[in-house]
């Protein structure tokens, strides 16, 4: 008797074990889903604030007339690769649409070169600090690229309901899980997190497949 106490041996102890094992794998189901509802959420917001302004919906609209663009290449890449075209950055003078705002230092990132004298349609997303400075931001604009934003906004639903679901059920998102899928969908089911789950993912996924082929269309 005192020896099976001594080395934690027997049904007693392969439960503690088991149960041990059981709340490790819940944290670890809970952690993945709160990487993936982190990540959600911050997919979406990305693509909500890019969104915006590149379909002209924020910030300041006009028109940067490109002086020179020049490629910027990583310092540890051959400048003949192909897989290092980008970015691009182009150069010139902004001039937004009420006529009021003017940068001669104007810079914008795209995604090809443009020859001098072509004019890109441009959100200024941060205003000159003052006259002479050369701190302002810009994005190229456009509803093909909006659109695309949007869809990745929609994307981030699909994995924040991921996240909802791991988190309310503790079914790990990746390698081994304390419980199988279908225990988890019937746990979720007992309330209103089935349905929250299966909303968010469905527009998500509807959202974003809408988002990208609406984006060919511009």
């Amino acid at each position: 008797m005192a020896q099976a106490q001594g080395t934690g041996s027997g049904p007693a102890g392969d439960r503690s074990l088991a149960g041990l094992v059981g709340r490790a794998f819940g944290r670890l189901g809970r952690f993945g889903g709160l990487v993936f509802l982190l990540a959600g959420v911050v997919l979406s917001g990305w693509g909500a604030y890019e969104g915006a302004y590149a379909a002209g919906w924020a910030g300041t609209r006009g028109t940067l007339t490109v002086q020179q663009c020049e490629v910027g290449y990583p310092s540890n890449a051959a400048r003949s690769s192909r897989k290092n075209r980008r970015p691009v950055r182009c150069e010139g003078t902004f001039v937004s649409e009420d006529g009021k705002s003017t940068d001669a230092h104007a810079a914008v990132q795209v995604r090809k070169r443009y020859a001098a004298g072509t004019e890109l349609a441009v959100q200024q997303t941060e205003p000159l600090t003052a006259a002479d400075a050369a701190d302002a931001e810009y994005l190229q604009s456009g509803m093909d690229r909006a659109w695309r934003w949007f869809g990745a906004f929609f994307g981030g639903w699909v994995l924040t309901g991921l996240g909802v679901f791991c988190l309310a059920t503790g079914l790990a998102p990746f390698g081994q899980s304390r419980i199988s899928f279908d225990a988890a969908w019937e746990a979720a089911g007992r309330g209103a997190t089935r349905l929250v789950v299966v909303g968010m993912i469905g527009v998500g996924l509807v959202g974003a497949g809408g988002s990208f082929l609406v984006s060919y269309f511009f």
